[in-house]
């Protein structure tokens, strides 16, 4: 099953290469999930089951032509943001850290800096903008001190997101603002759509990649996240409570631009495609400030 965020409202997404079609899910279920993503996400448990009901036939008669520009971030209002850091080995060589051995480090973007997966996005001025295309993994129930062997269940969905990042406001002394450096107008494009763990063949193994202009700068597998999805969601859920519709990212793999010799960051004019096997791709491109 994938869901949308269309202009605020869920919708069932179906069909494939550029020609998918949407149909609301208030139309669909008569107004007993929805109109708001939010909503949705808050009876989590029930939608699902009721949705196992519906065939693509039953959604045909509400459905229309998807038009991907209208698309928001698959929950674009949860309750927290996390994301995590050093998570693949090759990207903490990269960066000049052990990697971790315990629960990644762990910081939060701010929701003002969500978007679609098609947008345009202004780099700030004296900055050094840099890519990380993650797994974004969004929560389907309440969790507290749940164990690895219960996460997937209680996953609502997966989907892209890039953790793009302003190294300057970033690493300035005298120390890190990971989140604020994180977090400008459009840092956190996510989409295109959320894909229900059951639609992957295994959701612990997929590839993942970003490229600038065409050019590959970034390809691994989610198979090598040192702590993979559902350790990271349990270690989280024994300090905090997670809610439904909260967002996580999961980490980078190597091949940003900060960890490059010479180093290589986001330049106006350039755009940038992110990927994940089974998912879809998100679509930046990047202007000057004025």
């Amino acid at each position: 099953m994938r869901i949308a965020n269309l202009q605020g409202r869920g919708a069932f997404v179906f069909g494939n290469d550029g020609a998918e079609r949407a149909a609301e899910v208030a139309a669909v279920s008569g107004g007993r999930f929805g109109p708001d993503v939010a909503q949705i996400y808050a009876k989590w448990d029930e939608f699902k089951h009721w949705a196992t009901t519906l065939t693509e036939a039953g959604m045909q008669a509400h459905s229309f032509q998807l038009d991907r520009t209208l698309l928001g971030a698959p929950s674009p209002a949860p309750r927290q943001v996390f994301a995590f850091g050093l998570n693949y080995r090759a990207h903490a060589d990269e960066s000049g850290f052990e990697p971790p051995e315990h629960l990644p480090p762990v910081f939060t973007k701010y929701i003002s800096s969500f978007s679609g997966p098609d947008t345009t996005v202004v780099l700030p001025a004296g900055g050094n903008v840099d890519w990380e295309v993650e797994l974004v993994v969004i929560i389907g129930r309440e969790l507290h001190r749940v164990e690895p062997g219960a996460v997937w269940d209680a996953v609502a969905g997966l989907t892209v997101g890039q953790d793009i990042s302003e190294r300057v406001s970033q690493l300035r002394p005298p120390a890190p603002q990971f989140g604020l450096g994180k977090s400008f107008p459009g840092f956190s494009p996510q989409g295109p759509w959320l894909v229900t763990p059951d639609e992957l063949a295994n959701p612990d193994d997929l590839e993942l990649g970003c490229s600038i202009d065409g050019e590959d700068v970034q390809k691994g597998r989610t198979s090598d996240l040192i702590f993979p999805v559902p350790q990271l969601i349990s270690g989280l859920s024994h300090t905090v409570t997670l809610y439904p519709g909260d967002v996580v990212f999961t980490g980078t793999p190597a091949g940003v631009g900060v960890g490059r010799e010479p180093q290589r960051f986001l330049q106006p004019g350039e755009s940038l495609s992110s990927w994940i096997e089974g998912i879809g791709t998100l679509h930046q491109k990047f202007v000057a400030a004025k």
